[in-house]
């Protein structure tokens, strides 16, 4: 397997973890009555939080900045890109819940396009190699 299917293997290990915080969370705070796309909303960023930790250690781990000014741009733009991806989940799932549809389906949804955005994202600019 070459190291580029590698590492789109760990991000999705990675993506896993970071899901399971995210619905976990979801459905709790469904539970609680809080309202689907606020639920959405902050169960992602909890999601975003586990993700920065998987990705920098484990899938992208060649391509954090070493420090300094550098690594607070990495971790600026990473969280841009989470931004993005909470803003599909967010509108997705308030689509879905405004035509009726179970917010959990609506969720499921917003998980597919999420994902591809972020992963094209962290992949092409968050982590990219060094020039």
């Amino acid at each position: 397997m070459r190291f580029g299917d590698m590492r789109l293997v760990r991000y999705l290990l990675a993506s896993g973890g970071a899901l399971a915080v995210d619905l976990g969370c979801f459905l709790a705070l469904l539970a609680l009555g809080v309202w689907p796309a606020s639920a959405s909303a902050l169960s992602y960023g909890a999601g975003i939080a586990a993700h920065w930790l998987m990705s920098s250690r484990a899938v992208f781990a060649d391509g954090v900045a070493p420090g300094g000014i550098e690594r607070t741009r990495q971790k600026a733009l990473f969280v841009g890109s989470a931004l993005v991806g909470l803003a599909l989940t967010t509108a997705i799932v308030w689509a879905g819940h405004s035509a009726g549809i179970d917010p959990r389906l609506a969720k499921v949804a917003a998980i597919g396009v999420s994902f591809a955005a972020t992963w094209i994202l962290r992949s092409r600019v968050v982590f990219r190699a060094a020039p």
